[in-house]
């Protein structure tokens, strides 16, 4: 019976230590893209995003989509985050993540936020259009135009096909 009680109480505190550091700190997950980014020659695409948002769930949709994903896979290493989560999903959360949203100027606002690196960790474009609004998850005519000029500052190559495949996706139909 006392060996009973003792592996459950074990097995209890493993499980609750693994849901509390489930996620890989926003220091380890940037080291890595970083690597992979230097290798392979692309750019590092953070999207920051919770599990309650919308927005993030939309542009994680249109950049995974059928006609876009080999682009953004060919051109960036996607590194997603998940910061201002609400209470009872913190653990949800990449350690690191507040203080990592804050150091590129995304903590006013809005999710989606998301910054572009190179390989070397400096910034190249980020979600803020030129009167300082977030674009978030690009959804007009107009934020997508904004987007595509951001995406050929940092891309590889892009393509009028590519331009094209992600209008079509990002944009919202009426």
């Amino acid at each position: 019976m006392k060996i009973k009680m003792i592996t459950l109480f074990i097995t209890a505190l493993l499980t609750v230590n693994l849901q509390t550091s489930a996620q890989e700190s926003t220091d380890t997950l940037l080291k890595n893209a970083q690597a992979i980014a230097k290798k392979e020659g692309k750019a590092i695409f953070i999207k920051f995003e919770a599990s309650w948002c919308g927005w993030c769930h939309k542009m994680t949709k249109d950049m995974k989509a059928e006609t876009t994903k080999k682009f953004f896979a060919d051109n960036y290493v996607m590194l997603p985050v998940v910061v201002k989560e609400s209470k009872d999903k913190k653990h949800l959360e990449n350690p690191g993540s507040d203080l990592l949203l804050k150091k590129y100027n995304g903590d006013t606002a809005g999710l989606p936020f998301w910054v572009v690196l190179d390989a070397d960790l400096k910034v190249i474009t980020n979600s803020y259009d030129a009167n300082g609004n977030s674009l978030g998850a690009p959804g007009s005519a107009e934020e997508v135009t904004v987007f595509i000029e951001k995406i050929k500052k940092s891309a590889k190559k892009v393509t009028a096909s590519d331009i094209e495949n992600i209008t079509n996706q990002f944009v919202m139909k009426k």
